[in-house]
């Protein structure tokens, strides 16, 4: 089943009230968003608002669709696609997709939200404000929650298929980072000072846990998915005031590697780390039963290191 509003449309034409592809160019805009691991630059947009003469926003909102058929949905067949508009450190803007990811057998608080895949794209991927999100569904309450985090949750967009929100409108009442004494956000985070005094530590993996978002354990960490066919894929860990709708540093990369189309199985995968910050552990718990709902994989591979 797809979403409630939009039907997944593989190898069909994207067409609806926003924008008109043909089978070709919806094919060809496939093939892109899966070599560009689910963004599309400033460049991109630029072309494609002229080739189909639309709007930016009519361009952000027809192509959600396109994000949906990224969704892993085993449990609920329930295909979520959303796409952040955000701008990086030039003030350039970039459309970042998203989709819900889901694991077989496993608690569902375990799943990956479409609106989280989005921003965590976005956040992963260099941009330094999210200006707007359109979803091809409305938020559940989780997602608001997780929106909340934001630097600039209190002015951010909400485009549905039919409606336009704020997000303080659909979260009125919210509970967030300054509640438990946090001036930081997610996109505006602490400055970093401090390093991994393991200096074996793969440099990208490090950098990669070192950007985490972990205001209230400390434990900074990521996650590197190996794979054959795709090249390797990193996640962060983005802590939430609400805990609950944190996004793992396994979930963050795993999202990224669907997002390129990439398999996660024994074929295709070769290595996966979690890296840890020493004294503050908390993810090879998660990680353990995500990875539990996929055969044959390698074993994780967890690294306990210490900041200086």
């Amino acid at each position: 089943m797809a979403s409630a509003t939009y039907l997944v449309q593989h190898d069909t034409a994207l067409t609806n009230s926003h924008i008109t592809l043909s089978v070709a160019q919806t094919q060809a805009l496939r093939n892109q968003l899966k070599t560009q691991r689910g963004i599309l630059n400033a460049q991109d947009i630029a072309h494609l608002c002229a080739q189909f003469d639309v709007s930016v926003d009519a361009l952000l909102q027809g192509l959600v669709p396109l994000a949906a058929e990224f969704a892993v949905a085993p449990v609920s067949q329930f295909h979520v696609g959303a796409i952040v508009k955000a701008v990086d450190g030039n003030n350039e803007t970039h459309f970042y997709f998203g989709a819900n990811v889901e694991f077989n057998q496993q608690a569902l608080s375990l799943v990956v939200h479409g609106e989280q895949s989005a921003i965590n794209n976005a956040w992963l991927n260099g941009a330094k404000k999210i200006e707007k999100i359109a979803i091809s569904d409305a938020p559940c309450g989780y997602c608001r929650q997780f929106m909340n985090e934001l630097a600039d949750a209190k002015q951010l967009d909400i485009l549905l298929p039919e409606q336009h929100f704020k997000l303080t409108e659909l979260l009125p009442h919210s509970f967030g980072p300054t509640d438990l004494g946090n001036q930081f956000s997610l996109f505006n985070p602490a400055p970093q000072t401090r390093r991994f005094t393991d200096n074996t530590i793969d440099p990208q993996l490090a950098r990669v846990a070192l950007a985490a978002y972990v205001p209230y354990s400390q434990n900074y960490s990521a996650v590197k998915i190996s794979t054959v066919a795709d090249g390797d894929f990193y996640g962060s860990y983005a802590e939430n005031a609400a805990y609950s709708p944190s996004l793992s540093p396994l979930q963050s990369a795993l999202s990224q590697l669907f997002l390129a189309g990439g398999s996660f199985d024994k074929h295709n995968v070769t290595g996966i780390t979690l890296l840890e910050t020493a004294g503050h552990e908390n993810q090879a718990g998660v990680a353990h039963a995500v990875l539990a709902s996929f055969a044959q994989l390698p074993p994780l591979q967890v690294i306990s290191a210490s900041l200086s």
